[in-house]
């Protein structure tokens, strides 16, 4: 059996950290903090729950501060969770198992990373990360700010899921001050770094610079998942600034990159459904539901572009086209996955709206 080094980076964390490593103790055989400055209660906490903590000045880097955690790690493999992560009791049992039964020549376990959910816990928004990585095999992370280890040897898909629950909202200027740091001192951003700065100039709606950014990515090298995910970035970017047209365009640009994604399908579905252009909204309403996600792929997926938001939306259009028993089969179907969603109630009571004043009409007659 495998064993497990937890490796971690806190700051201020007391408020989610008993959380994290309450379920981590299950399977970590050691748990590492590195703390970057708290002041509050985030070392005291990790000293109740066994940690061996370490003070670390912050650098602006969180490779750099990765790597530090990795680097005090004395088990087989190496671990890492932020402190607002949780890991269900399913997944910790999985973890468990997967302690058992992994293979020793296994380099690295890619677990999925649930960062948005809905009411009933199901995934909105995941993508794989390297979870778990062979200690002493020389991997370290990259990059200041969403940093990475870049995949290599044998690399393994577990269904395991680490869902990350934030709480409060933290210091959103972050990341983009220290890629502008990177910038004034000289730094040329490539690759991953310029795709990650384009979307943090998106999140502070600086929509001409991250278009421009965006634009600079796709242009250049990078991954293949990055750049489907930055025509669909580049597509929002262009809306927001009034150039919708523009947007469609660089959704189907995501299709030269691979084949047609969800999410791409259901934005051009939504944009012929704003012109009142039905039929073409419901082609690609219906293609978003035929495609499947490519989740191991890596990148990004949102689930409901896969099944409830088309399939309310075909709802909408189905009925504008006056095919109300199509519209009534979409219904159902979104009301199967969500029935407690408010739009699902608005269609639930349209509908019986509708079937009692068709009954009193036929009444009538």
């Amino acid at each position: 059996m495998i064993t497990i080094s937890l490796c971690m980076i806190v700051k201020n964390e007391e408020k989610v950290l008993g959380r994290c490593l309450k379920a981590a103790r299950s399977f970590a055989d050691e748990i590492i903090l590195v703390d970057t400055g708290s002041q509050d209660r985030t070392r005291e906490i990790g000293n109740e729950y066994g940690a061996r903590v370490y003070e670390y000045e912050w650098k602006d880097d969180f490779a750099a501060a990765r790597n530090e955690a990795f680097s005090k790690a004395v088990m087989d493999y190496c671990m890492w969770l932020d402190a607002d992560d949780v890991v269900t009791e399913e997944n910790q049992e999985k973890i468990l198992n997967l302690k058992k039964e992994l293979e020793p020549d296994t380099d690295m376990v890619m677990m999925r990373y649930s960062v948005s959910e809905d009411s009933q816990g199901n995934s909105l928004f995941s993508y794989y990360r390297e979870r778990l990585v062979r200690n002493g095999k020389g991997f370290l992370w990259e990059g200041r700010v969403h940093e990475a280890i870049v995949p290599s040897g044998k690399v393994i898909y577990s269904d395991i899921v680490i869902s990350h629950r934030k709480e409060g909202a933290g210091d959103s200027d972050r990341n983009l001050r220290i890629y502008e740091k990177m910038i004034r001192e000289g730094e040329q951003l490539t690759g991953r770094n310029l795709f990650y700065y384009g979307r943090e100039l998106f999140a502070h709606k600086r929509y001409e610079d991250a278009a421009q950014v965006m634009e600079d990515f796709l242009q250049g090298d990078g991954w293949v998942e990055n750049k489907i995910e930055a025509c669909l970035n580049l597509a929002e970017c262009l809306g927001k600034m009034g150039r919708r047209r523009e947007g469609v365009q660089a959704l189907f640009r995501s299709f030269l990159f691979d084949k047609p994604r969800g999410e791409a399908c259901f934005e051009l579905g939504r944009y012929f459904q704003e012109n009142e252009k039905w039929e073409q909204a419901v082609f690609w309403y219906e293609t978003a539901l035929r495609e499947k996600p490519s989740a191991q792929a890596g990148g990004f997926v949102r689930w409901d572009y896969y099944g409830y938001l088309p399939e309310i939306n075909l709802c909408v259009c189905y009925d504008r086209m006056g095919d109300s028993d199509r519209a009534y089969e979409y219904h159902l179907k979104s009301r199967e996955r969500k029935p407690e969603a408010k739009e699902v109630q608005w269609n639930e009571q349209y509908f019986q709206t509708r079937s009692r004043t068709l009954s009193r009409q036929k009444m009538e007659l």
